[in-house]
Parts: structure tokens; sequence; C-alpha cells
């Protein structure tokens, strides 16, 4: 009589990491935080002529800090790892009025006593920023 014997394929993958390359990662810190930008526009007139150019430093929001991601050791991936990757971004922006306070005409003479010595723009900033996964573009 004949014994056919099966064989048995364990393919096992060990990782090992030493305490020194173990670094502890806090929290996200991920914030909404003020930042001051100065914002440069210039206004033209009807046949696209420069009629005038305003300027101002502006106080905005801004987002800034890290995400956790990790990249770990894959056998369904073909790269061989499995990658999560997030980054510090705005949940969502919001737009406010602001207001160019130093304006000038074609020749660069300040404007003074018109309506035209100030100009308001509307600009985008965030208002909320979180860890999102990157490349997601909600």
């Amino acid at each position: 009589m004949l014994v056919a014997t099966k064989s048995l394929l364990v393919l096992a993958i060990y990782i090992t990491i030493s305490k020194a390359e173990i670094t502890e990662v806090d929290d996200e810190s991920c914030e909404t935080l003020q930042s001051e930008i100065r914002i440069t526009k210039d206004e033209y007139d009807e046949i696209g002529r420069l009629r005038r150019t305003c300027s101002g430093d502006i106080l905005v929001t801004k987002c800034e800090g890290f995400c956790n991601s990790q990249v770990q050791p894959s056998v369904v991936t073909t790269t061989g790892f499995s990658k999560e990757c997030y980054c510090c971004r705005e949940s969502y922006l919001k737009e406010r009025f602001v207001i160019l306070n130093q304006c000038y005409d074609v020749d660069g003479i300040k404007l003074i006593g018109t309506e035209d010595e100030t100009m308001e723009i509307k600009i985008r900033e965030p208002a909320e920023c979180k860890c999102i996964k990157c490349g997601d573009f909600a």
C-alpha cells in the first residue's frame, strides 16, 4: 500500500523592531492658527488699464500641525506595504471681506481723501482644520 504524504508549507513573516527604532508619536496636532499675510490687488478700468493698486497686512487663519500616518508590511499589496497617510488641512472654508487700506494710483501716489483710498475684497480661509486622508479632496 502506497501512502502519499502531504506537505504543508507555512510562510511566516517576522518583523523585529529594536527598542531604539520605536518612537512614540503624540496625538495628532492639527490646528487652525492665525497668520499675518500681505495681500496686494490691482484694479483695472473697463478697457483694461490699471486704475489703482491696493495692499494691506491681513490676519488670516491657516492649518498647521501633524497627523499620524503609517506604513506597514502587507502580503496582499503589490508593493509589499500598506500605507495610510493623513495630512493636516482645512475641513471647510469660510468667506469673509477684508479692507486693503494702502491704495496707490498708476503713478504710485497714495490715494487719500477719496472713495478709492480703500478696497474691500473677499477672501476664503480655513474655518476648521483636521487630519484628512492624503489625496482626498472633500
